[in-house]
């Protein structure tokens, strides 16, 4: 196997192998690789080549800074039902992706669906952070899972996103 320097790892080419898909594959881009190669011929790659991968993640723009890492098996229709955002608005998010060819490990960039959010009276607006979830929630206001839950029948209590508001149960 070939030296790869500091922070890259080596890489075998196989057949259908391009500079864009190993970027997109392993989450870097392609002049990244090129860099990491000087003496490789980004134009002819050939079977069998040891090359270079830079492992430093180059993560896509994401305002909010929600940011979820492509599982088996999943679809970006599926991610975009888990996170109840629409497809159009997934793809819009993540410009330099392959909506028929997402990869595994692959980091994408779950953009805020900004329905209007009205509290019940009752309750009081709270905007998630960053490390929110619905128990850390449920704690900070002194009320169960189980209460926080049913004053936000529309949100799914495992994918909350930075920014999405939410409705606080208060006491009167």
């Amino acid at each position: 196997m070939r030296q790869c320097p500091p922070r890259t790892r080596p890489y075998r080419i196989k057949p259908g192998d391009t500079l864009y898909r190993l970027a997109r594959r392993f989450g870097t881009t392609v002049p990244a690789i090129i860099s990491a190669n000087p003496f490789v011929d980004p134009m002819f790659l050939r079977i069998g080549q040891v090359i270079c991968i830079p492992m430093q993640r180059i993560y896509p723009p994401c305002p909010e800074g929600n940011y979820y890492r492509v599982r088996p098996g999943d679809t970006l229709n599926e991610i975009a039902n888990f996170f109840n955002v629409s497809l159009d608005d997934l793809i819009e998010a993540n410009p330099g992706i392959d909506p028929d060819e997402i990869m595994v490990d692959q980091i994408i960039c779950i953009p805020l669906a900004v329905p209007p959010v009205t509290c019940p009276k009752g309750t009081r607006r709270y905007i998630v952070k960053r490390g929110d979830t619905f128990y850390s929630i449920a704690r900070r206001f002194n009320l169960t899972v189980e209460e926080l839950i049913e004053s936000n029948p529309n949100v799914n209590p495992r994918s909350l996103l930075i920014g999405e508001v939410i409705c606080i149960p208060v006491s009167e």
